[in-house]
């Protein structure tokens, strides 16, 4: 299916616009998260093998899950299970509904492998994204795997409010999220970046972390685990800062990384073209420096925080280099647009062959033996 989808359906994918092209995906998986028959038969030709992982007091049926960006308001939530995926993390979500950046803000440099985007949190806004998922529970379509929320700053919210933008979502949302990602790392969003400072992260993570237990003493259940997702250009002292925050305000994780800024060096006259786009930069170009950080990060804890590892992964080797550098789970989106809906499925069985060659009982003994 994977050769069929490289050989003839991307091309012709590959032909429109790339945001549209994006939308058309969600539409139709979309489409297919209500019909039970559709999620069977789709279920049939790209479920993956069982590899579980539990962590965050979450089971995961595998360690690879969507990144988010992808599906940004939830509009296929079911669909993502069906193809294969062990969790999945829609958003970026904002307090206040947004069209994000002008148009055209989406790019693909086909020959690399690789994707720009200045795409701004564009999304429905907490409120309606609540709905959305509520409506997916109410008509018993909620999958069977982990579903988290990413929580971006509202656009028109200045940076001194941004720790009540954030847990103004979150305790809109709370109900429906099995985790949570504070995201202070698009490169999209004027200013957003400095939130990753520790002053202000601190902020931010103190007042979710209050909504959190606030929710979770209403409910009567568990606070909700509460990650951070980080750009990949940190130095070491930004990175031992968010670090400090982690610990000091009680997080369960992070997520390395978000898309980057910098560019590689190209002969190719169109990917340069994209590259000099402006927006974040994702796919092969950002394997090997989103692996460094996630090595860098489980050295620096001592493998006592975990990670989620996103940047570059396009088969099983990708993968298998994320988790033994440190990654406990797993994020894709630009490897499913270059290789299809197959990937999930591929991925998971060769890390089920890499599991069983290295004489593992399961896939978390791998983590960080290569860190």
């Amino acid at each position: 299916m994977s050769l069929l989808y490289r050989k003839i359906l991307r091309p012709a994918v590959f032909l429109q616009d790339s945001e549209k092209a994006h939308n058309r995906l969600i539409s139709t998986l979309s489409v297919t998260s209500r019909s039970r028959l559709l999620m069977s038969l789709t279920g049939n030709l790209y479920g993956s093998p069982d590899l579980p992982v539990n962590l965050f007091g979450l089971e995961f049926p595998n360690p690879l899950g969507i990144a988010a960006g992808l599906d940004k308001n939830g509009a296929a939530i079911p669909a993502w299970q069906a193809l294969g995926f062990g969790f999945s993390e829609i958003g970026g979500v904002t307090l206040h509904d947004q069209l994000g950046n002008p148009k055209p803000r989406m790019f693909r440099a086909t020959a690399e492998k690789a994707l720009v985007n200045r795409m701004g949190f564009n999304n429905i806004g907490a409120e309606l994204v609540h709905d959305k998922l509520e409506v997916w529970k109410n008509r018993g379509l909620w999958p069977g795997t982990p579903v988290g929320v990413n929580l971006g700053k509202s656009k028109i919210t200045p940076l001194d409010e941004a720790p009540n933008d954030y847990a103004g979502s979150m305790k809109i949302l709370w109900n429906h999220a099995d985790f949570f990602v504070i995201n202070v790392s698009s490169p999209n969003t004027q200013g957003l970046r400095d939130l990753q400072e520790q002053n202000h992260l601190d902020s931010i993570l103190k007042a979710c972390q209050k909504t959190n237990a606030e929710c979770s003493k209403k409910d009567g259940t568990e606070p909700k685990p509460l990650l951070v997702k980080i750009a990949p250009e940190l130095d070491d002292r930004q990175i031992g800062s968010i670090l400090d925050s982690i610990s000091t305000n009680n997080l369960q994780g992070i997520i390395a990384t978000n898309t980057t800024t910098d560019r590689p060096e190209t002969t190719n006259s169109k990917c340069k073209m994209v590259y000099d786009q402006e927006g974040g930069l994702s796919g092969i170009p950002l394997k090997a420096t989103s692996t460094e950080v996630i090595r860098k990060i489980y050295h620096m804890t001592d493998g006592k925080i975990p990670i989620i590892g996103v940047g570059g992964i396009f088969n099983d080797e990708d993968a298998w280099e994320k988790i033994t550098a440190g990654a406990s789970l797993i994020q894709l989106y630009t490897g499913l647009v270059f290789e299809g809906p197959g990937i999930a499925r591929s991925i998971i069985t060769g890390l089920n062959k890499r599991v069983k060659q290295a004489g593992f009982d399961n896939i978390s003994e791998a983590v960080g033996i290569n860190a």
